[in-house]
């Protein structure tokens, strides 16, 4: 009897962790329904396989939310403990980004159903993540840091390094590419003198290995679904075809009248990019068939260019992060004003 009460108990417990991972997903894809606009821009680049829909360069914010928390963790950990850092702040900062986007992607192509899933998957597995790393390490990791003292222990130290190369890594590769079990086995290596170190090659080496096990099936996941495009193409004016060749990974396509066509990589290698084409005197016409792209900008006050569309503070860091819209044709422009200070342009989200 006794037993049955235990696993009724439970099960409750398990439907209301389901219910309260659920809610947000419930919150955004109810309440933050944004209306659809007609547009009549007619892109340069008619070619399908190069075009890419306008709303993605909303929607593909989220997953980078997730690398710039593990970012402002990283920034905590050099000064700090793991139960400094904010874990439910970071998991209200992923669903309060979530709702004006996906009002703002209604807007440009709509909120598709795939680039739903995509983000309530990474949402809820994030959430999820969160609260058990605040679990433990406001518990047992913090009693863990009461026994250890104000000195930081050497796994500490290697731990926080971890952070900080595995933070970077996100910015270009996707994460289940890591390799954990190499982390795990830093760990070993590293002499433990102490309790802390004990508790930190226990508790990080297991996180490091199941992570290593969810890498693996969520890459089989990938290569059986394929993976997304790894470049794309421009079109961009006020610079001749052969100062664009000279750039890393840029292929020239075609010259037209509106500019040079060029193909690029995505992601962190196209943000550098856009950052030299814009200080070379270039100027983006269109990007992957797009009159419309959204940036974010670090640093306090109001930004000097685009439209707010979402903005927050970042742990660690003292400043704040600010999600703007603007049009593909203002982009260079908006780089070389921000150049100048004092906020600074963090990434140009490439669709």
């Amino acid at each position: 009897m006794r037993l049955w009460r235990w696993l009724r108990r439970l099960a409750l417990a398990l439907v209301l962790l389901i219910l309260g991972l659920l809610s947000p997903v419930a919150y955004v894809e109810l309440a933050c329904r944004g209306a659809p606009v007609e547009d009549g821009y007619a892109p340069l680049i008619a070619d399908p396989a190069w075009q890419r829909n306008e709303s993605r360069t909303y929607t593909t914010y989220p997953e980078w939310h997730i690398v710039y928390a593990y970012e402002d963790y990283a920034e905590v950990l050099k000064r700090g403990d793991p139960q400094d850092f904010g874990y439910l702040r970071a998991i209200t900062g992923f669903w309060s980004a979530a709702c004006p986007l996906a009002r703002t992607a209604a807007a440009h192509g709509g909120f598709d159903t795939r680039s739903k899933q995509s983000i309530y998957t990474i949402g809820v597995s994030f959430t999820l993540e969160m609260l058990m790393k605040a679990a433990y390490e406001e518990t047992l990791g913090r009693g863990a840091t009461w026994i250890r003292g104000p000195e930081r222990s050497a796994l500490d130290h290697v731990s926080a390094r971890q952070a900080g190369l595995y933070s970077r890594f996100l910015h270009q590769v996707p994460w289940y590419k890591w390799d954990f079990r190499n982390s795990a086995r830093e760990l070993t290596a590293t002499p433990a003198r102490g309790f802390r170190d004990h508790e930190r090659r226990l508790a990080l080496g297991l996180e490091y290995r199941a992570k290593a096990v969810y890498a693996g099936l969520i890459e089989r996941a990938v290569q059986e679904v394929g993976a997304d495009q790894l470049r794309m193409r421009s079109i961009v004016a006020g610079l001749p075809p052969e100062t664009l060749a000279a750039l890393p990974q840029v292929a020239v396509i075609a010259e037209r009248p509106e500019g040079v066509e060029i193909e690029t990589p995505r992601y962190e290698a196209f943000n550098r990019l856009a950052i030299r084409i814009a200080d070379a005197g270039g100027d983006f016409v269109e990007i992957a068939g797009n009159d419309q792209i959204m940036v974010t900008v670090l640093g306090s006050g109001a930004a000097p260019v685009g439209r707010l569309i979402h903005s927050a503070r970042r742990q660690g860091f003292g400043d704040s992060r600010q999600l703007l819209e603007l049009p593909v044709p203002e982009l260079a422009g908006a780089i070389r004003t921000l150049a100048s200070g004092p906020l600074r342009l963090e990434h140009v989200y490439d669709y």
